[in-house]
């Protein structure tokens, strides 16, 4: 079971973050998409899905990729979405210190440009430095790289925080990154 519910959690990040035509699915402006039509687009074209193990995936996924509106007739992905939506985030005031997780290999670039956002919509920061090592793993020999969060807000940029509490912003420029 536990690797079904990973499978239908990994199909899921797909469809609710990056692909929803994969099944035709219909998301609106800010990523919710219908739990029914949903469960119904997804059994079809990928894993048997019924709405108490859509229930298992949102409950045990350790990240809290996914939430429900409150009468649970609705769900999206927290954040990492690489299709344009509006998560209808307010504004915060980040604390002073936040964290990313890269690989080496990706060091001279990021003393160049910064961290950019690549593909996806907002950059990641994470308030646990764990958490980012976790997240450079991923990708080669981790690193984590310590933002004055703070400091970039102070100086005008935005910060949101997503409902699984991940930080986002558009850009870190390097001056705020220590190597």
């Amino acid at each position: 079971m536990e690797n079904q519910i990973k499978h239908i959690s990994k199909f899921l990040s797909l469809v609710l973050r990056h692909e929803p035509e994969k099944i035709g699915l219909t998301l609106d402006n800010e990523g919710w998409a219908d739990v029914a039509e949903l469960i119904e687009k997804v059994s079809k074209k990928g894993p048997r899905l019924d709405f108490e193990t859509l229930q298992l995936v949102v409950d045990n996924d350790s990240k809290k990729r996914f939430a429900f509106k409150d009468d649970k007739t609705r769900i999206r992905a927290s954040q990492g979405h690489t299709i344009e939506i509006d998560l209808n985030l307010p504004p915060q005031v980040p604390p002073a210190i936040l964290y990313h997780g890269t690989a080496v290999k990706n060091l001279p670039i990021i003393k160049e440009k910064g961290l950019i956002r690549m593909e996806r919509q907002h950059l990641h920061l994470s308030a646990e430095e764990g958490t980012a090592k976790n997240v450079g793993g991923r990708h080669g020999k981790p690193v984590v790289l310590v933002i004055q969060a703070l400091a970039m807000h102070e100086k005008g940029h935005v910060f949101y925080l997503s409902a699984n509490g991940v930080w986002l912003t558009d850009h870190v420029p390097a001056e705020f990154i220590e190597f």
